[in-house]
């Protein structure tokens, strides 16, 4: 797609996401989006053919930067290393930081998983489980990794584990949003991995 395009669907994206935590998903039509941007409704339909096709565009950007974020060859190289616990945990850091930094960055995401969006129907929620069930894939795929390097307990599940992995840090950036404290202090996420690697390393 050109930049132009790229660009103009940028900013039907950004204009749509605001307006449906501002005034909820069933209340936004199409109409005031192209109103807010001054455009023909034409302009919206060149790349989406409806609203929902809005908001899956915002989860599909989070899962491509999430999985990017979690390549399974930097993990595959950094093991190669034979990594002590220091370094795993700097590594995980990171790497959680980093996901979390892109969750920050689209609210409306933790707002779709915790139900904060008025309207939202069924279609929207079962593709919000369709998002969440692919981000445990990707991170039961990190932990997968790991168990057989033999850092990890032995009898850990790779998809409970990756479920409550999920879970916490979820319910980590929804409350410290709801408290408008920031999640990204270092120490918080040092905390947050360093209690992780301790339920699941040998």
């Amino acid at each position: 797609m050109p930049a132009k395009g790229q660009k103009r669907k940028q900013q039907i994206i950004d204009t749509a996401k605001v307006m449906f935590i501002d005034r909820g998903f069933q209340s936004t039509h199409i109409g005031q989006v192209c109103e807010e941007l001054n455009i023909a409704r034409g302009t919206v339909y060149q790349y989406f053919g409806n609203k929902r096709e809005i908001l899956y565009a915002i989860l599909e950007s989070i899962e491509e930067k999430i999985d990017d974020i979690l390549d399974p060859d930097d993990l595959k190289d950094f093991l190669k290393t034979n990594p002590s616990q220091k370094e795993l945990v700097k590594f995980n850091t990171e790497r959680v930081g980093e996901c979390i930094s892109v969750i920050i960055s689209e609210p409306i995401v933790i707002k779709l998983i915790f139900k904060d969006i008025v309207g939202i129907d069924e279609e929207v929620t079962d593709r919000v489980q369709k998002f969440l069930d692919y981000i445990v894939q990707v991170v039961q795929r990190d932990i997968d990794e790991i168990k057989k390097k033999g850092i990890y307990k032995k009898g850990l599940n790779p998809e409970v584990t990756a479920v409550m992995l999920i879970g916490a840090v979820m319910f980590m950036v929804y409350q410290f949003d709801r408290l408008d404290k920031d999640i990204l202090d270092k120490e918080i996420i040092n905390s947050v991995v360093s209690n992780y690697l301790a339920g699941v390393s040998k």
